[in-house]
């Protein structure tokens, strides 16, 4: 894999657990309020982030070994 491949998509990783973080902090301030449908909402966005994070950080590996 090329370092520009590489030093790029492990910028995006860290921009990806940037947001996932914002989000997962979000929620808690949401959960204070009682908003319920919100904190769902915006837990499941985090999920996703971190989905997509375990997913970027597979192809990493998978372009280092092929």
């Amino acid at each position: 894999m090329s370092a520009s491949l590489e030093a790029q998509l492990s910028a995006i990783a860290a921009t990806i657990e940037e947001h996932s973080r914002r989000v997962a902090d979000l929620a808690v301030d949401q959960r204070a309020e009682k908003r319920d449908e919100r904190v769902r909402a915006l837990e499941e966005i985090e999920r996703n982030l971190r989905a997509a994070s375990r997913r970027l950080d597979r192809l990493v590996r998978d372009l280092q070994v092929g």
